[in-house]
């Protein structure tokens, strides 16, 4: 029973974690509060569902557990009653009365505290790094290390600027609500970030033992498709786009990994296993999404639509890809997608002029601590016969890499290029 329990637990932290930070913020309009409480609640259900057993729905008996533990948290504090007449006087809840607790298993009540919970962190009084940093600790219960590799910075300066933003957020009583039609366009940069990044995460996890985090990528699609919705009759492109990046990637999904567990690169993915419905949804949505100035959101799915239109890998427009990647580079420069561009040019050119564009990246210095950049240098140093150099790269990915399947990948490779280097 408790292998049963330890597991449940897992589960609900992964699939609605954010569910539940989202709904305790509603009720307490405080970060800390809520995380905490929430923590709280899981440990409890470590202890309790073991002898107990899984209840019938676990992330309601999350929510009531939390919710007990705020209110003795803010009751030890002395500061219980001040905090309830101060919320009702804002305006930011009715009231803190015991909930019905059968109503968090509803969806769209939960959906729409999701999305209050985005738009609240995506409020133009934070600076925008702030407003999507927030957003993935609460909504989608990355760690600070996990926010930091997305911003190419330190965890500890993360770390500050999740603190701050909290502060703010509560000092300035920002109000737990999606906004109005009027407010909404100087919000919606922010939340199409954060949504991308969560899928991001999911699509390649941090760390951990699998490289895909499925729960991820399924509820930053649902959240995509929920504010394009929003913004109907005539969404934005660059909200249209966003979900046809999402879903031309999330295709490719049972392809990326064998039976083990180990990547299976672009290349040699069998491409029958590629979700021929999500391309079919996705392709007339990259379509509207390129009519007029193309967003970077757009250009992304135009580059996945270039893949996903491929029978075979050797079909794949290559040169279409990397006129794609010079609009990019000048409409939202950065070393991420210079990266991305040296490897499509790879394809077109061979890698040594691909190889010349990582080397001068590797210089600038903004990509030391990514595992990726070390990773693409060595595989054109493998496919140009650099053997003892590809070797050096793979093995400092290998120290900067922290999800086993990426590991088990780069390992490998470095095992095939020492190989190589032995019989030459």
């Amino acid at each position: 029973m408790l292998q049963n329990a330890n597991a449940a637990v897992e589960a609900v932290y992964r699939s609605d974690w954010g569910r539940i930070v989202a709904t305790l913020i509603r009720s307490f309009h405080d970060f800390d509060v809520a995380e905490e409480a929430a923590q709280e609640a899981f440990a409890a259900a470590l202890n309790q569902w073991g002898d107990s057993g899984v209840p019938d729905s676990p992330p309601a008996w999350i929510i009531q557990t939390a919710r007990h533990k705020a209110i003795d948290r803010l009751r030890r504090q002395n500061r219980f009653q001040e905090k309830v007449e101060s919320y009702v006087a804002s305006g930011m809840i009715q009231t803190i009365e015991e909930p019905d607790y059968a109503k968090y298993d509803d969806t769209p009540e939960i959906s729409d505290d999701r999305l209050r919970l985005i738009f609240t962190c995506c409020h133009p009084a934070l600076a925008i790094e702030a407003q999507v940093a927030l957003t993935l600790r609460t909504l989608g219960g990355l760690e600070t290390d996990e926010i930091a590799r997305a911003f190419l910075m330190p965890p500890a300066t993360m770390a500050q600027r999740l603190v701050r933003a909290k502060r703010k957020i509560r000092d300035a009583r920002i109000p737990y609500a999606v906004p109005d039609a009027n407010a909404m366009p100087e919000r919606l940069d922010a939340v199409l970030t954060v949504i991308y990044l969560v899928f991001s995460e999911g699509y390649a996890a941090t760390r951990g033992e699998s490289l895909v985090r499925t729960d991820l990528c399924a509820e930053a699609i649902r959240l995509g498709r929920l504010v394009r919705a929003l913004l109907a009759p005539q969404p934005p492109p660059e909200a249209t786009a966003l979900v046809a990046l999402m879903l031309l990637h999330d295709s490719r999904r049972e392809a990326r990994l064998d039976d083990a567990g180990d990547i299976i690169v672009l290349e040699e993915q069998d491409r029958s296993r590629w979700n021929e419905g999500q391309i079919a949804e996705a392709l007339p949505l990259v379509a509207e999404a390129l009519r007029g100035e193309p967003g970077p959101f757009a250009l992304q799915a135009a580059i996945a639509a270039e893949h996903c239109r491929a029978a075979r890998a050797e079909d794949t427009d290559w040169l279409q890809i990397v006129r794609f990647y010079d609009q990019l580079e000048l409409l939202q420069p950065s070393p991420i997608v210079s990266l991305n561009r040296a490897a499509a040019l790879a394809m077109v050119a061979g890698p040594k002029p691909a190889l010349a564009l990582i080397e001068k990246l590797a210089a600038g210095g903004e990509l030391e601590s990514y595992h990726l950049l070390h990773a693409a240098r060595a595989d054109l140093l493998r496919r140009v016969g650099s053997n003892v150099e590809a070797a050096q790269s793979y093995t400092r990915a290998l120290s900067l890499a922290a999800n086993e399947s990426e590991r088990r990948f780069l390992e490998r490779r470095l095992r095939e290029v020492q190989l190589a280097d032995t019989h030459n």
